[in-house]
């Protein structure tokens, strides 16, 4: 479904940062180590089989991030390929695209656009979405009378609604409260069995539930892939005293 051959990617200013970047590594670049180096990425390869959950994990500043909008398609590498096939989606900032004095119905009609649905697939969605979302009450309140936690669930079930072949994941495997959080799990477990996932997260229990396979990013450079749970017992044995030997 995806496939990764000999990605490279360099940081050239603000223009190519992510947002964790910008706020945690730019200003911190004279003094040495992650957030310090020229290459985001590093000749990276990988491939994702069609109906696979596929996680990648490592440390802030290891170039996860940057890999998933390179899959996307918001960056373009600097040397090698991506090759995606079918429909992409991404559950990123959720509600990233909403509107504050917007109502949650307008808001999920925009927000649906942005995220490439018809008017029309939206209309004929909509109910369900608001159903996912447990937001029937306020649907037609300004999203500005919203807590955080309402936004962030109007946008997960929207998200959960767009029809695509593979969902790439940065972080947001729950959100809400534990019940909300036992339905995100649900659903990923339900994607699980008929798309393909790309998850990036540092909650390596649900990496190792969901996942089958995956690798592990170190300062933009694959360290190991393979089955996710020996990509996990090198990612962290590389915190023990001996971790140089991992990387050697």
């Amino acid at each position: 479904m995806i496939a990764c051959a000999g990605v490279s990617k360099m940081y050239r200013g603000t223009a190519t940062l992510g947002i964790k970047e910008m706020l945690v590594g730019r200003h911190r670049r004279n003094v040495g180590g992650r957030f310090s180096r020229t290459w985001a990425l590093q000749d990276v390869t990988c491939s994702v089989k069609s109906g696979s959950a596929f996680a990648v994990v490592g440390a802030n500043g290891s170039g996860k991030s940057t890999l998933l909008s390179l899959i996307l398609g918001t960056l373009r590498p600097d040397t090698g390929t991506v090759t995606v096939n079918g429909s992409i989606a991404a559950l990123l900032a959720l509600g990233a695209g909403f509107h504050p004095e917007l109502t949650g119905r307008e808001n999920v009609y925009l927000y649906g656009s942005i995220l490439g649905m018809r008017v029309r697939e939206i209309r004929e969605r909509f109910e369900a979405i608001v159903e996912f979302s447990e937001l029937a009450g306020a649907i037609d309140n300004p999203l500005r009378t919203y807590s955080s936690g309402m936004i962030t669930r109007l946008g997960f079930a929207t998200i959960t609604h767009v029809n695509a072949d593979t969902l790439l994941v940065d972080e947001v495997l729950a959100v809400g409260d534990l019940e909300f959080q036992k339905k995100c799990s649900r659903f990923f477990e339900d994607f699980r069995g008929r798309g393909t996932l790309v998850i990036v997260s540092h909650d390596l229990e649900s990496v190792a539930r969901l996942c089958d396979h995956g690798l592990w990013l170190d300062e933009g450079v694959v360290r190991y892939q393979g089955p996710i749970s020996q990509v996990i017992d090198r990612y962290r044995r590389s915190t023990a005293p001996d971790a140089e030997l991992l990387r050697s």
